[in-house]
């Protein structure tokens, strides 16, 4: 492979853009807001062809969107929260402003779970869950050595979960209110104690119940498909004793059933770099999504 890479990881806030040698080797990185689809892509081309041509280009985004090539809307995003995104397509938005120049796609949540599985925490293994706790609640799976995809890429964050005894918070997602998202993500912290996450001290009664919440998230993948390794992301997760409380609530969740949960549970190894990293692994590995 010859030319230079480009990669972006787009998050429902911010956009990190980037450029990497023809091997994966980070040259450049910049981050700004993720405002409308057309100024946030039109920022994006503009920064890449400033560092030089484009030869391939990856792509890690937030969802739902459709990630299956073989798909007639492929590069299209669903009924996403993000309403002015709904309906963008990336397929047509490259054809018209990157034309020839292949391109790879998948979640950021995805992204940064082949990252930590090339790189980082779970290298080396096969089946792991990465979840990533920020402006909302996203997962990306592998199992048997495989990203999993089906109809849609995973969407757990919309799980229906058990309500904590002291939580009369009504939830905040615009689709099911009281969701594992309406009543966990980073915007749901902020509007049930009227402050954001990281300026609540440890000792607040809202970092227990927020491991409750995503403990019982976490024990109920586990019972579905048993990952090696439960990865903890995002910007939520990054409070300190925060995963020590998920371990808690996981172990006291099993009561003995599955064996050594909470142990399970780790942060990423490459931190907040996890997903535009990943974004430039989808571009130097094409459709062979996993390491070999």
């Amino acid at each position: 492979m010859s030319g230079r890479i480009a990669a972006m990881e787009l998050g429902g806030t911010k956009t990190v853009v980037a450029v990497a040698d023809a091997d994966g080797v980070l040259c450049e990185e910049y981050r700004f807001p993720t405002t409308t689809p057309k100024e946030t892509m039109n920022i994006a081309v503009s920064w890449w062809r400033a560092r030089g041509e484009v030869a391939r280009l990856g792509i890690a985004s937030f969802g739902p969107l459709r990630v299956d090539p073989q798909a007639a809307d492929f590069g299209t995003f669903l009924r996403t929260p993000k309403e002015s995104w709904q309906g963008f397509s990336f397929a047509s938005y490259f054809h018209n402003h990157l034309p020839g120049v292949p391109w790879f796609l998948d979640t950021d949540v995805q992204a940064a779970l082949l990252a930590e599985m090339t790189y980082g925490a779970a290298r080396g293994l096969s089946d792991v869950l990465y979840l990533t706790v920020g402006t909302g609640i996203g997962a990306g799976l592998a199992c048997g050595g495989r990203l999993v995809h089906g109809t849609l890429h995973p969407e757990m964050g919309h799980w229906l979960v058990r309500r904590h005894a002291d939580d009369s918070f009504v939830g905040l997602c615009p689709f099911h209110r009281d969701c594992w998202e309406g009543l966990a993500s980073g915007p749901a912290m902020w509007q049930r104690w009227g402050a954001a996450a990281h300026t609540l001290p440890m000792d607040h009664p809202a970092w227990d119940m927020e491991a409750f919440y995503l403990a019982q998230g976490l024990y109920t993948a586990c019972a579905m498909v048993s990952p090696q390794r439960l990865i903890l992301g995002g910007g939520v997760s990054q409070a300190t004793g925060l995963l020590d409380k998920v371990s808690m609530w996981m172990d006291r969740f099993s009561q003995g059933y599955f064996e050594s949960l909470g142990a399970r549970v780790v942060a990423p190894a490459l931190g907040q770099q996890a997903g535009i990293t990943g974004a430039i692994e989808l571009a130097l590995r094409g459709d062979k999504k996993l390491p070999s």
